[in-house]
Formats: C-alpha cells, sequence, structure tokens
C-alpha cells in the first residue's frame, strides 16, 4: 500500500477537495472541451467516454525516484520551458539590474515618442517614399511604373502578376476608364487606377529571386490574411525589442559633461572651413554630451571625406577632458592605424593626453603594457580594431566609444556594441549606414545627424561601368599615371591578385606595384600601406581591406574587377577611396558579361550609377534596403516573415506599428494578487517525498521562483529534474497550478474561475492587445474558443471538466497567450 504526503496548496486556496493520486494522463484531446461559436449545436453528438470511471483509474505508483529516472519525451512543461529559454534567453543575460514600474515607463515611452515624432519630421525631406493624408509613410507603387510581367501585393488580396493598364467602359457609365489587370491564381482582377494606387505595392524580396511561392487567390482571402497577420505580429516583435533596448537606455543617467572654455580653443585648430551640416554636426553631438543625462547614441551620416571624424575628435576632447577614456573602434587594422595618426596629430599640443593603439602588429609584452596602461587609466584615448572588445581589455573610466563603419563588423561585435549603449556614450560613423542603423535613426529611436554638404573644393566622382577589357584596363591606368596619381585595383578575392600582378608588371614594367590583403604578415602589410601612402608604390593591387576610411589624396582612380561580387555599400565605399582632393576621380567598375549577372546584381550596380553625386550615401541606404539580404536589417530569422507579404508593405507595416506602439502595451499584475479559483490538493507519493529529502522546503522555493518571473520559474523546474529525474503527476499539478499563476500575472489577469461549462478570465488587457494576442496564437482551437467582452476573456467548453483536466486546459490556453508577450511592451 503505497502511503501519501498532503502538502499545502501554492495558491493558498481554503477549501479542501477530495485528495486523490489519480494519474490522468488519459485526457481527451484539448478540442474535445471547447464549444466553438460557430457549431455549438453539433455538440452533443461529441463522444464523453474520456470522462469515465475507467479513465480516471489510479495508475501503480512508481519506486523509481531513488534510481533518478531519466526524463522522457518532452511534456507540456518542458515545451513550455523550451519556448521561454528561445524568448528571453537573451534578453535576460543582457537584461539591466532592476525593475521598471509603470510610472517610470511611461515617462520615457513619452520621451521615445517625442523623439520619434522628430525623427519622421526629418524623414519627410530624406527619403523617397510617399506620405499618407495621415501623415504615415507609405511604400505603396504607381501603377505606371509597373512592367508587364512585375509581381505586385494587393493589400486586401495578397499577391498576384501585373498584366498592365487598359482603357474600359464602366457599366454605370458612358466614359472610359483605365484599369489595372492583375492576375491571380485562379483568376484575373480589374481595378480602376485610382484604388490600384491606394492599395497596390511592389513583390520584392531580399534574396537573388524575385519570384513569390505562389500567386494568391481571389476567391479565397483567408491563406493571404494568415501571411498578412504572421508579418505584422514578428514586425510588433522587433519594435517591442528596439524599444525596450532604448527605454533602457534612456533609463540609465550620467552627468552632462562639462562645457569648458579649452573646447573652442581645440575647434580652432580644425583647418577647414566648416559647412552647414558639420556645423549642425557638431551643435548635435554638444547638446548630447554637455545638455543631456542620458548616454549619447547618436549616428553621424556623412559621405566619404565630408568630416565625419572632426566631429568624433570634438566630442573625443570634451569626454577626455572630463577626466574619462574614450575607446575608437575601426573594422580594419590599416583604418585603425590612420584613424591613431589622425588623433595623435590634432592632440600633439596636450600632452597630458595619451592616446594609444592596440593591433596584431604589437608584440605581446607590448600589448601587455598597453593593457595594464588602460585598466590603470594611464591612457586616455585607445584605438584599435575589435580586440577592444575582448575580456581582457578591461577599463580604468570608459566614457565614449566611437564606432567607425558599424556595419564592417560580425554578429558578435555588434552585440557587444550594442551592450555599451546602455552604460556609456557612442558616436557612430558611416557613409553607408546598414539599413538597421538608419531605421533607427528614422523612426526616432536613434538620433542621427546628416552630413550632405559636401566641401567646396570636392568634385564628383566620374564612374565608369562595362564588361571587363584589359585594353580598357590599360588606358584607365595610363591616364591617372600620365597626370602623376596612384591607383587602387580591387578584387573580391585574394585568389585572383598574382594573376592581375603578372598583367600589370607586364603592362607597366617601370612601375612600383604592390599587393595587400588581410592574410599577409603584419608589418608586411603596414609597411605596403606605409609607402602606398608616401607615393613610392604607384598601383595597389588589394582586396577590399581597403573599403573603409583610408585618406590617401593622390589616389584618383579606382579599378573594380568583378564588382557583381560586391555589396552594394561595399561598392560605394570602395569608389570612396579616391576623390578625396581637388582632382577629378574615376571609378571604373567592370563585371564580366551581364549575361551571367543576377537581377539583383544589376539593381545594386543602377542604383550605384544612379547615386553619382556626392552625398548621397544616405540616399543610397534606402536602395540598399530593397536589395541587400534582409537578414542584416533585423536577423535572419524575419526573412520568411518578410517573404509572405514582400518588402514595400513589411517596410510600411513597420513604420505603422512604431508610430502605435505605446497602444500595445500589457500591464501585468503582482502575482500575489492573482487568484485561480480551482479546487485542488494533489498528494505527493512516499517514495518521492522520501527522495526529495525537505520537500516543503522545495514547495516553498518554487512559490518564491514563481513570484518573482516566468525565468526564474522555468529555471527552477529545469533544476529541479536534473537533480531528481521527472516528477510524480501530483508533483506536476502542482507546478502547473504555479505556471498557471505566473502566466495569468504577466498576461495582467488576476482571476481565472470556472462557471459550469464557461471559463472566465478577469483582466486589464485592451481589445487590441487581445486581438494581437489571438491573431499570433498558432492553435486555432484555442483561438476560436475565446471572447473579449469588458474586462474578461471568455471560453465556453463543450463539457464540464474535472479538476485535473481543467487545470491542464488553463496551462494550454495559458500557454498559447503567453506566447505573445515578446510582442507587446511590458511595462
Amino acid at each position: 500500500m503505497t502511503s501519501y504526503l498532503l502538502l499545502p496548496n501554492p495558491d493558498l486556496i481554503t477549501t479542501t477537495a477530495p485528495l486523490v493520486s489519480s494519474n490522468l494522463r488519459s485526457f481527451p484531446p484539448p478540442w474535445r472541451f471547447f464549444s466553438l461559436r460557430r457549431s455549438r449545436r453539433n455538440s452533443p453528438s461529441l463522444p464523453l467516454v474520456a470522462l469515465s470511471s475507467a479513465t480516471t483509474a489510479a495508475k501503480p505508483t512508481s519506486t523509481r525516484w531513488r534510481e533518478k529516472p531519466e526524463l522522457g519525451e518532452s511534456d507540456s512543461i518542458s515545451i513550455l520551458n523550451e519556448r521561454i529559454r528561445r524568448d528571453l534567453g537573451k534578453r535576460e543575460t543582457s537584461r539591466p539590474a532592476g525593475a521598471m514600474d509603470s510610472k517610470e515607463a511611461e515617462k520615457y515611452i513619452k520621451m521615445v515618442k517625442e523623439q520619434q515624432e522628430r525623427g519622421l519630421q526629418k524623414l519627410k525631406g530624406v527619403r523617397p517614399g510617399t506620405t499618407d493624408a495621415d501623415g504615415g509613410f507609405s511604400y505603396k507603387v504607381d501603377p505606371y511604373t509597373l512592367l508587364s510581367g512585375d509581381y505586385v501585393v494587393h493589400k486586401k488580396v495578397g499577391i498576384g502578376r501585373f498584366v498592365g493598364i487598359k482603357l474600359d467602359v464602366p457599366k454605370d457609365s458612358s466614359e472610359p476608364l483605365e484599369y489595372v489587370f492583375i492576375e491571380y491564381a485562379d483568376g484575373m482582377a480589374k481595378l480602376p487606377l485610382k484604388q490600384a494606387s491606394r492599395l497596390l505595392y511592389r513583390y520584392n524580396l531580399p534574396n537573388e529571386s524575385k519570384r513569390p511561392r505562389t500567386l494568391s487567390r481571389l476567391n479565397d482571402t483567408s491563406v493571404w490574411e494568415r501571411r498578412k497577420t504572421k508579418g505584422k505580429v514578428a514586425i510588433q516583435k522587433m519594435v517591442v525589442d528596439l524599444m525596450e533596448l532604448y527605454l533602457h537606455r534612456l533609463r540609465q543617467k550620467r552627468f552632462p559633461y562639462p562645457k569648458s572654455p579649452v573646447m573652442a580653443d581645440f575647434a580652432a585648430q580644425f583647418p577647414y572651413n566648416a559647412t552647414p551640416d558639420q556645423k549642425q554636426a557638431f551643435l548635435d553631438v554638444d547638446k548630447d554630451l554637455t545638455e543631456r543625462e542620458t548616454p549619447m547614441d547618436r549616428l553621424i551620416c556623412g559621405d566619404v571625406g565630408f568630416g565625419k571624424t572632426e566631429v568624433a575628435l570634438r566630442a573625443i576632447f570634451c569626454v577626455v577632458s572630463a577626466g574619462k577614456q574614450a575607446m575608437v573602434l575601426a573594422p580594419t587594422i590599416v583604418l585603425a592605424k590612420q584613424h591613431y595618426d589622425v588623433i595623435s596629430e590634432r592632440f600633439a599640443s596636450y600632452p597630458h593626453i595619451k592616446v594609444g593603439l592596440l593591433s596584431r602588429f604589437q608584440t605581446k609584452a607590448e600589448k601587455e603594457a598597453y593593457l595594464e596602461m588602460i585598466k590603470h587609466g594611464d591612457l586616455n584615448i585607445i584605438v584599435g580594431t575589435h580586440s577592444l572588445l575582448g575580456s581582457r581589455v578591461v577599463y580604468s573610466n570608459l566614457g565614449l566609444l566611437v564606432v567607425d563603419e558599424e556595419q564592417r563588423f560580425g554578429v558578435k561585435q555588434k552585440e557587444k556594441i550594442a551592450s555599451f549603449k546602455t552604460s556609456v556614450d557612442v558616436l557612430t560613423l558611416s557613409a553607408t549606414p546598414i539599413p538597421r542603423t538608419l531605421y533607427l535613426a528614422l523612426t526616432g529611436f536613434r538620433d542621427a545627424s546628416l552630413i550632405s554638404t559636401p566641401p567646396p573644393e570636392r568634385i564628383p566622382i566620374k564612374t565608369h561601368l562595362s564588361s571587363f577589357r584589359k585594353d580598357k584596363v590599360i588606358k584607365a591606368i595610363k591616364n591617372e599615371l600620365d597626370r602623376g596619381g596612384q591607383v587602387f585595383y580591387v578584387l573580391p578575392r585574394i585568389k585572383g591578385l598574382e594573376e592581375v600582378m603578372d598583367f600589370l608588371e607586364e603592362a607597366f614594367p617601370d612601375i612600383d606595384i604592390a599587393m595587400a590583403h588581410g592574410k599577409q604578415y603584419s608589418k608586411q602589410l603596414e609597411e605596403t600601406m606605409e609607402s602606398f601612402a608616401q607615393g613610392k608604390i604607384k598601383i595597389l593591387i588589394c582586396t577590399n581591406i581597403v573599403e573603409s576610411g583610408l585618406d590617401i589624396q593622390n589616389a584618383n582612380t579606382i579599378i573594380i574587377q568583378d564588382v557583381q561580387q560586391f555589396g552594394l555599400a561595399q561598392l560605394y565605399q570602395l569608389r570612396g577611396r579616391v576623390g578625396r582632393a581637388d582632382k577629378e576621380a574615376h571609378a571604373y567598375l567592370f563585371y564580366p558579361d551581364k549575361s551571367l549577372l543576377s537581377d539583383q546584381a544589376l539593381e545594386r550596380l543602377s542604383a550605384l550609377e544612379e547615386c553619382r553625386e556626392l552625398g548621397q550615401g544616405f540616399q543610397l541606404a534606402e536602395k540598399d534596403m530593397g536589395i541587400r539580404g534582409f537578414g542584416t536589417i533585423f536577423g535572419e530569422q524575419q526573412t520568411g516573415d518578410v517573404g509572405n507579404v514582400g518588402i514595400d508593405l513589411f517596410f510600411e507595416m513597420l513604420f505603422e506599428s512604431l508610430s502605435k506602439v505605446e497602444e500595445l502595451r500589457i500591464f501585468s499584475v503582482p502575482y500575489n494578487l492573482v487568484q485561480i479559483d480551482i479546487n485542488i490538493n494533489p498528494r505527493l507519493p512516499s517514495e518521492y517525498v522520501n527522495y526529495l529529502e525537505n520537500p516543503m522546503e522545495i514547495i516553498n522555493e518554487a512559490e518564491k521562483a514563481a513570484e518573482k518571473d516566468m525565468w526564474s520559474l522555468m529555471q527552477f523546474t529545469e533544476n529541479l529534474r536534473r537533480q531528481y529525474g521527472k516528477e510524480p503527476y501530483s508533483m506536476e499539478i502542482i507546478l502547473k497550478k504555479l505556471y498557471v499563476r505566473r502566466m495569468a500575472a504577466d498576461l495582467g489577469v488576476n482571476r481565472i474561475y470556472a462557471s459550469g461549462r464557461m471559463v472566465v478570465m478577469k483582466t486589464n488587457m485592451s481589445k487590441k492587445v487581445f486581438k494581437l494576442i489571438t491573431d499570433s496564437m498558432t492553435c486555432d482551437v484555442y483561438r476560436s474558443s475565446l471572447i473579449y467582452e469588458g474586462d474578461q476573456i471568455m471560453a465556453e467548453l463543450l463539457l464540464e471538466l474535472p479538476r485535473e483536466q481543467l487545470l491542464n486546459w488553463m496551462f494550454q490556453c495559458l500557454s498559447e497567450l503567453h506566447a505573445s508577450l515578446p510582442a507587446l511592451i511590458k511595462y
């Protein structure tokens, strides 16, 4: 005879129910418990066998707990835990300490909204999209710009193929009107031109193919509605991630930097006349540092040679003068060395400010010495590559991070850079911002200063795009050498450098030619770049190691071979290596054969040709949006969601979501105020009790973990199972009650009770939030059973359930609702 121990109920229920230890694992499937609103009349025909006494018969209690059994197949708690770990894992490890209360969140959300409004106002002047009547931004397509065969998206019907625009006479008129004809999977649609202009978008995908997986159906739009909803939920999750990051950044405080009279002396040393945009950028950064109490996170977007570095130098001087350290992060060692030289020269008249370069060129002893100096604050300005982000580099009092060309860094480095943004001032310099950076800037989650006016002496670069021929290459190089200049010759891979070297040495036997690439020994690479900068080497054959920032005034011709293998941002940066003086510069872009190029590569090249004028890096990044892989914008997992609706509609939905983000906010309730009216007090088998050693303490720990948050409860359950194996069914019931109460608290549900076949959840949730949550639920059965009325969410079951089955239904239903939390602001 198995004995049992009665444990206190975690929900402190006062009514004691009959104590059972029966294992009710043979539940009917969940859809047997629902009364779907559309099929209520059929309910009597459903079998009720699942509730017979045979179902509830107790199984013999296992005695294997002493042997610590292996965990079996995934149960419902394990599945929920996996989802929690996936959704909350990164957020928990990077989340700043201290919870944010509702009032505090309200204040910061208001600040973000004000900033966003400023960003949207600026946006009207810099992006080519149209503006809707309500002030929102639209990516709708002008039907006249479409070609027969282009794929389009109709907002209400879905994806179709554009056939053409034709005149036709409507039934109720004698005057012919223009109609847009669109082919769908099950027929042809005819739309008046005006209506088409309001509802049509071009269908673009982020990968090579622009063909959709399938065309939508005119007579069944439910599939399209589901695809659109999936995209909308994915967007909302991205927006919430952004909002939470910036709420935490706004929450950080630091004292404003003092306005020093010495700053005017430093600024006076700038040898050029600042352009109007530069002056505005100086002013923006100065206000961020000396008037705000939150850390700066500003993007300086300016074309190559337009004076972004000077903005960074003034910010560095302001921070260092106040006794803090500044870090300057560059993507390549060549660019880091150039920054170091520029900074050292500019700060030469301030001997108390020490500048250091941390690079792989140094010996181990030199590196160790530098690390010690950084740690003890003996170095004020530290310049280097991603090695500055390593765990061995410990800063004494870091105040400013300057990031040059953030798009060149890898995912891990970008995550590390993002972690700095909640604690130190960050200034990002870029000529062609990555789309993610651009969208943050344009939507007001991040401040941006745009330097689009060129220095007076700058002349636009002449861009020549053609198929590769050796005689064209020789002629281009000869023209540059004849006027005393130097030439960059760039290839996408190291493999072809030797072959080009042989060809050029034969064509120009008396000219100094050298190679540069990332696999060379560091000293050799440094010497090569130094010789080229000094004019000793006339032709530099290289990979895109020279892509960012190099400033060599005498190099005014660049030849880029196999241009189709470069990204648009890379090509724009490479072209910017020349034309930095007052001479006319030339960029020759060679491809092997146009017939071999993909549509994406051809589009990329034509975009570059269109942006020939100076100061068009910002506009170019807009084009880059629709051409480059969407994974670089918001993460690889979103690529499929964009494919559902196409890039243009996806971005418009993104802007809409950003402008209404405060409407989709959920207010949790304190765990101890949640009431679960279900009378169930399970008993634990004595074998399991003995195996647990101290069951009362374990139950108390479980309650504390549930009271704290879902992450803590998940960790407690996993640790319990790791240590003691899979729990018996009665312990599973106890854990499920804790999960139900925790999930209810997170969802703003303060009471759950059953009245006959009706389950009712009292909630503070708004109707808009309820709609988003239910739209994103994966289980149709739960979604179709839930209705929202006043302050209640209700579900009518087909039959009145026994207590254990009712708890299981609550657990599964709340798990579905809880899965939508990443798409909601939770303060």
